[in-house]
């Protein structure tokens, strides 16, 4: 959907070593220039409204919950006819982090080692790093996997053009024929 080396449309760096057992709310609403932005970003028409509600909490030392709701909406093109198709995404997510603490004695990496239940299971909490962690990016990520990939304007449905098969003689008729002696 979007170029990933282009830089996202929105970014909020948060220092989740300063997050309080209270947690934090973080809203993230964009000014017209910011979804024109974004609209490029997913190359949909426009974006007429956007908001984001992130709640962070912290549940051990080096482990946070982040919750989000999102809230848009944005027009795009008919995958059919072209033509503007408005609609309202309205989704919420969760996500576990764990931050990777290293002492200063040992070597850093710049991947935690993968472990097969990580590769296996989706419950596993995302490791981190640093700290400072991009409260928007998960938000952006989320937002573009709930964009219709396939826009279509109320009462129109794709037909598509099927050519008929020219019929290829058996090779094995003439065989038949002699069989039966014709």
């Amino acid at each position: 959907m979007n170029d990933l080396s282009q830089k996202p449309p929105l970014e909020h760096d948060f220092d989740l070593g300063r997050l309080s057992n209270a947690g934090e709310e973080i809203v993230l609403e964009l000014d017209a220039a910011q979804r024109a932005e974004l609209a490029r970003w997913s190359e949909v028409s426009s974006v007429e409204a956007f908001r984001a509600v992130v709640e962070l909490t912290r549940t051990s030392m080096n482990d946070f919950v982040y919750k989000a709701q999102i809230e848009a909406d944005l027009t795009q093109a008919c995958g059919v006819t072209l033509e503007p198709v408005p609609s309202h995404i309205s989704t919420s997510f969760k996500r576990e982090l764990h931050l990777m603490r290293r002492s200063r004695h040992a070597q850093y990496d710049t991947e935690p080692a993968a472990t097969g239940a990580a590769d296996a299971d989706d419950d596993v909490p995302e490791q981190i790093d640093s700290p400072h962690y991009d409260v928007a990016a998960p938000v952006l990520e989320e937002f573009s996997l709930a964009i219709d990939p396939y826009p279509r304007a109320a009462g129109v449905a794709f037909d598509s053009v099927v050519e008929p098969v020219p019929e290829v003689e058996n090779p094995f008729a003439v065989l038949k024929g002699l069989k039966t002696g014709k």
